[in-house]
């Protein structure tokens, strides 16, 4: 074929696409009227789970999986915007990680709200200010988010969902090169994540903190010897170049967000709960909890103690374990952890991030 003819073949391709893709929707639609009549949840993320898993299954290539789970994200996001659009609120301003988890999960047919603080996230979707919330729980550089596991001492709100978001920081600046910079501008998680690379390449450079990696952009704009660290959509909300991408130091780094509502996913064989307990504070108390999951060969994934800030020396204990409420071995290994504890509160049940 010459190279008219594979552009025409693409050109009927495209337009099967497009019919195939209006009938989507138009299912999509008949199913947000059948929810509608019912109540029920518009965001079922144990449906998207299998939708995902059995695309990437049998995709074939030459796509990539991202690729594929890239297009069919904004696909599900714009047909499920049809049923209802879902507002989501997330710690702003627009451009930070946790903008970013928020896309990754709903997409850009979602309304996304920023606000000011993880606490302020619960409290928007529990004044139904939005359908769900974002938030960070750990990094898997810096550990856990405190404020998020402190907040849930004190909300009704569920874990729904789960987003594992890379953490890749870049240089942003409209200066020409390096040796044009003066001044960066940075929160200071990303200079402690970026400090190798800064120390290489920008030694001896003034640091201005900023409250968050978009901030850092918006400041870095406005001055042609500044540069920031921030993401690839902070530097396209403030039209700011990207000098240098990927300065982190652990390109591996990733933080881990949990989607608040009140759905309770149904299981799908590849899920995770997450809970809160408390001990009685004596000797061998904790051991004696845990052993629960190891009876029932539970895996645990995640563990970590806060301050119960009620009574001194008094903690709450957070886990994650691998496995549904209602997988027997679960259930099983919840029913002998509430022998040995306060009191024991699931979290929620959830699909693993895919």
């Amino acid at each position: 074929m010459s190279l008219p003819e594979w552009r025409k073949e693409i050109d009927r391709i495209d337009d099967q696409i497009l019919q195939l893709l209006n009938r989507r929707a138009e299912m999509a639609q008949k199913i947000g009227l059948a929810k509608a009549s019912t109540r029920s949840h518009y965001f079922t993320p144990e449906r998207e789970h299998n939708v995902y898993k059995k695309l990437l299954s049998g995709n074939s290539g030459p796509l990539e999986n991202d690729s594929v789970r890239a297009i069919y994200r904004e696909i599900i996001s714009a047909c499920r915007a049809l049923e209802k659009q879902l507002g989501v609120a997330f710690l702003g301003p627009e451009g930070t990680f946790s903008h970013l988890a928020a896309l990754a999960r709903f997409g850009s047919s979602s309304q996304m709200v920023p606000v000011s603080s993880i606490s302020e996230v619960f409290a928007t979707v529990e004044r139904n200010g939005s359908d769900y919330g974002i938030v960070p729980v750990e990094n898997s550089w810096a550990g856990v988010v405190p404020e998020t596991l402190d907040t849930f001492m004190n909300s009704n709100l569920r874990v729904v969902s789960e987003v594992f978001q890379p953490i890749t920081h870049n240089l942003l600046s409209n200066a020409e090169s390096l040796e044009g910079i003066k001044r960066l501008y940075s929160h200071f998680q990303p200079l402690a994540q970026c400090r190798q690379w800064l120390q290489n390449h920008l030694p001896g450079v003034e640091v201005i903190e900023a409250s968050s990696t978009s901030k850092a952009a918006e400041q870095a704009s406005q001055d042609n010897e500044s540069a920031a660290i921030a993401t690839v959509l902070a530097a396209e909300r403030y039209q700011i170049d990207v000098l240098c991408p990927h300065i982190e130091d652990n390109p591996t780094n990733r933080t881990r967000f949990l989607v608040l509502g009140y759905n309770e996913p149904e299981p799908t064989g590849k899920d995770k709960t997450s809970l809160m307990f408390a001990v009685h504070n004596r000797a061998g108390e904790l051991v004696h909890a845990l052993n629960a999951f190891e009876k029932y060969d539970v895996n645990l994934t995640m563990i970590e103690s806060r301050p119960a800030k009620t009574t001194a020396w008094q903690y709450l204990f957070y886990i994650d374990v691998q496995g549904h409420v209602r997988d027997l071995a679960v259930s099983k290994a919840l029913h002998l952890l509430s022998e040995h504890t306060l009191f024991v509160r699931v979290l929620g049940s959830y699909p693993e991030a895919v």
